[in-house]
């Protein structure tokens, strides 16, 4: 078997043939990247990695802690892969602090699917919200019915242009904020 090698990388094997002196590339689909597991093995321990720490996970499975992360995310790409793009029906915007000031991300979630689809942006200003537009596509920015947010005016202007037809709901602690602060 001297000629057999294993390219990392792109999860192939690299074979040298002697005899007509030529390299053959054969793909094989059930490795994972890391050549000394299959991807069977990384769906098994990025299993486990739902139900327990990582750390958990490698002394169970008796494997360093950066390759059970480098096998979850493996795992999770699949994940990502077998949801598919999202096209949410109603979705639910916020922003997220990413550290202490004033630095943001737009958090937009599926209601319908109960997951975050996207963050972006480098603030939360209406180009931040218009990144999120911009990535779902016009046709499926079309298709929002409902848009769940707090009562900032960028959000709101953005969500005007990019899916006129959808419905806006105010959470309820913004809406019972400006209730208290209502004179008597």
């Amino acid at each position: 078997m001297a000629g057999w090698r294993i390219d990392v990388e792109f999860e192939r094997w690299r074979v040298y043939c002697p005899r007509c002196r030529a390299v053959f590339v054969e793909q094989l689909d059930w490795l994972a990247k890391n050549p000394r597991y299959t991807r069977r093995y990384a769906m098994h321990v990025g299993a486990l990695c739902r139900e327990m720490t990582n750390k958990a996970v490698a002394e169970l499975e008796h494997l360093h802690d950066s390759t059970v992360k480098d096998l979850d995310k493996v795992y999770m790409q699949l994940q990502v892969e077998r949801a598919g793009p999202p096209s949410p029906r109603a979705i639910g915007v916020d922003e997220i602090s990413v550290r202490k000031g004033h630095d943001y991300r737009v958090i937009v979630s599926d209601l319908d699917q109960r997951r975050p689809i996207w963050v972006g942006g480098k603030g939360r200003t209406e180009a931040d919200f218009d990144l999120f537009f911009a990535a779902l596509g016009k046709a499926k920015s079309a298709r929002i019915e409902i848009a769940a947010m707090d009562m900032w005016k960028p959000f709101r202007n953005s969500l005007a242009k990019n899916a006129p037809n959808a419905r806006v709901v105010f959470d309820k602690f913004h809406i019972m904020r400006h209730l208290s602060d209502a004179p008597r």
